[in-house]
């Protein structure tokens, strides 16, 4: 926009040059004396230079008011020399358009169109038509022009206003959802930093206490009391051992201690067709990829809660399960020919009576924590099929 308006500057520069060339050289061709001619000529487009030279006129209208009153004025005084320098009434409707609010633009263009009508009066005693309905159109189109112009800039400006305004709150949403972000990863770790120093200190720690105790009074005992202080401390240790392997197992399920998540699987399945009969088939995809172990935390908790929907409600015969490579995801189905389910509703807002479809939605949730989905294909009577996937890079849980 701003180039814009310097090519309009220019361009009423030149037309303003033009047009005092043309009068200038029709009042001496007029007779008109040549002093007085170049006089009028040179106040006037010496005045008019100066305001170039100012800059934007239109950001300081206290100073632009009154350099084109002065304008106007040395226009006035090169009319009673000259009618021919009527020609210069164009540019001055311009910057009235330009420079003025719109009532005194128009004001100021109605006193400009008097004095070009009342020239040739003035210098040849009479007029015509031609002398009123020229100046009057070209008054109107020049002053619609400029007032056109004016409105244009404005929107241009206020569009940049509102897009920098835009772009200054997205940047601040990103800032707010940013410390949001931190703010929920400092607090779920102060919580879990917690529980986990609470257990420690309310098992562990106790139990070392007790044993350290135990020892101190067994020390200065009789050989009796020290068996049986042993004894105490055998079994604090093995009671310590059985709530430290407890506490890292809530980090960490034990199903995957030392193994891989396929493994993990394939003892699940048999485990389960050994208690129930329901044929179990595992299906991996040699090219899966290794995952971090909240993937694999999700996977297999997904796994286990499918099952258990199998043994529990499917009345299958046959479960298959299957872990493959989705390209950029890893990919968990689970499918059984059981009497299925109207999966259109376990989405429902509110749980049903036999309170199905709460494992589902926690299923959906613990895997959408990490970028991926659930999804499940189900009619009654005609089995059902879950599909659970997440990114091989899934967004760490908070």
């Amino acid at each position: 926009m701003e180039r814009v308006s310097g090519a309009i500057r220019i361009g009423q520069a030149g037309i303003t040059l033009v047009l005092l060339v043309i009068a200038g050289i029709r009042a001496i061709a007029a007779e008109t004396p040549t002093v007085a001619v170049l006089a009028m000529a040179l106040a006037f487009g010496g005045w008019y230079a100066a305001g170039l030279l100012w800059g934007d006129r239109t950001r300081n209208p206290v100073v632009a008011t009154w350099w084109l009153t002065g304008l106007v004025l040395i226009w006035a005084a090169s009319v009673i020399v000259s009618a021919e320098f009527v020609w210069l009434a164009f540019p001055l409707w311009l910057l009235a358009g330009f420079i003025l609010r719109l009532p005194w633009a128009i004001a100021l263009s109605a006193v400009i169109l008097a004095i070009a009508v009342a020239a040739p009066i003035l210098h040849t005693g009479r007029t015509d038509y031609a002398s009123v309905i020229g100046p009057l159109v070209g008054g109107v189109f020049a002053l619609g022009m400029a007032r056109g112009y004016v409105a244009l800039v404005r929107d241009g400006r206020e569009r940049r206003r509102l897009i920098a305004s835009l772009v200054a709150a997205q940047e601040e949403t990103a800032a707010l959802q940013d410390e949001l972000a931190r703010t929920q990863r400092d607090t779920g770790a102060g919580l879990e930093r917690t529980r986990l120093s609470r257990d420690i200190h309310d098992t562990v720690a106790q139990s070392l206490s007790s044993i350290g105790m135990i020892a101190r009074a067994a020390r200065a005992g009789d050989s009796a009391e020290t068996d049986r202080a042993l004894s105490q401390i055998e079994q604090l240790s093995h009671e310590g051992l059985v709530d430290t392997r407890r506490i890292v197992g809530a980090l960490a399920p034990a199903e995957l201690e030392g193994s891989a998540l396929g493994d993990a699987l394939r003892r699940m399945l048999a485990r389960m067709e050994a208690e129930t009969g329901i044929r179990a088939e595992l299906r991996i995809d040699e090219t899966a990829p290794a995952l971090p172990m909240a993937a694999e935390v999700a996977l297999l908790r997904t796994a286990q809660s499918a099952l258990a929907n199998v043994r529990a409600h499917a009345r299958a015969r046959r479960v298959v399960v299957s872990l493959a490579d989705a390209g950029d995801a890893v990919r968990l189905d689970i499918a059984d020919d059981g009497i299925g389910f109207d999966a259109t509703r376990w989405q429902a807002a509110r749980p049903r009576p036999d309170d199905s479809g709460y494992g589902l939605r926690a299923m959906r949730a613990r895997l959408r924590e990490l970028g991926g989905d659930l999804d499940v294909e189900s009619t009654p009577g005609d089995g059902a099929a879950l599909s659970a996937s997440v990114p091989i890079a899934p967004k760490s849980a908070e």
